[in-house]
């Protein structure tokens, strides 16, 4: 795992906010493909929107599953978890990809999702997904 992210994970889970905001750049561009609406750009934001994570989930834990480097792109597997101020369970699960530059992390691609509650089978899923459920497929003969 790489310096900077066992640094995120290290300020993260003692949520220290200033810590985990002076490992990211003043330009720090963030985007979640999976929803195009949430990119932001600046470590403000980046600062705004943990507070707001920190402060209504006071019991906020992160894990790293897995990490790897390549060059300065640091991808890493993340669980997050607590329970929100009104009661409810907070557990995300996903993949970052962090490019750093100096020691700093520059931009990022978040593939960070709710878990899903509901107990919906991956037939269920592709039916959703194309329309249609998929072949049940053959048994194997003994």
């Amino acid at each position: 795992m790489s310096e900077v992210i066992q640094r995120l994970l290290a300020a993260m889970n003692a949520h220290d906010l200033e810590a985990a905001a002076a490992l990211f750049h003043e330009s720090y561009k963030s985007v979640q493909p999976a929803h195009p609406a949430r990119a932001f750009v600046g470590r403000r934001q980046m600062h705004a929107n943990w507070a707001a994570m920190f402060a209504g989930i006071p019991d906020f834990h992160a894990e790293v599953i897995s990490s790897a480097d390549h060059g300065n792109t640091a991808w890493s597997e993340w669980t997050w978890a607590g329970t929100r101020s009104d009661g409810r369970p907070f557990d995300m699960r996903g993949v970052t990809i962090f490019e750093v530059e100096d020691g700093l992390i520059t931009g990022g691609r978040l593939y960070m999702e709710e878990l899903e509650r509901e107990n919906v089978g991956i037939a269920e899923t592709v039916q959703s997904l194309a329309g249609r459920r998929p072949d049940q497929p053959a048994r194997p003969v003994d």
